[in-house]
């Protein structure tokens, strides 16, 4: 009896363990996914950019031209700040991340990633970006 208790308990630390991983891991997505774009975007590479963001409209589309032409930059992209709106959400969530980053030469860009979670560590979880913004002011906060 001793050895089947131990045994579950064992099984549910492990199984608890798992879902708190799961759970943990769709941060580090997240903002990979991010990174991905900025890289992209200082490289003036609009059609990658394009790729990482699902775009609902239009006027996505032109901002991530325009981000993609005016934020070009040399030099390797440095995150100096991530402040994720969804960061450890249980559930599904849509809300912007605040990112600050820098490239040699260039001062501190600010800008906001509009990110939709979906689904949860139990049933798994999906990370989309959906909008990036143009610049925002240093001290801005996203909307």
């Amino acid at each position: 009896m001793k050895r089947v208790l131990i045994g579950a308990g064992v099984l549910a630390f492990l199984a608890v363990s798992l879902l708190v991983g799961r759970w943990l891991n769709t941060d580090s997505v997240e903002r990979g996914l991010v990174v991905e774009l900025l890289r992209a975007q200082a490289r003036g590479d609009a059609p990658r950019m394009l790729k990482r963001v699902q775009c609902p409209d239009a006027d996505c589309a032109r901002q991530v031209r325009e981000n993609a032409r005016s934020l070009r930059a040399r030099g390797e992209l440095k995150i100096v700040l991530y402040q994720s709106g969804t960061a450890h959400a249980l559930s599904s969530r849509t809300k912007p991340a605040r990112v600050v980053w820098i490239t040699p030469g260039r001062l501190t860009t600010v800008q906001c990633v509009l990110v939709r979670r979906k689904g949860s560590a139990i049933t798994g979880s999906s990370v989309t970006l959906l909008r990036v913004s143009a610049p925002i002011g240093r001290e801005s906060s996203c909307p």
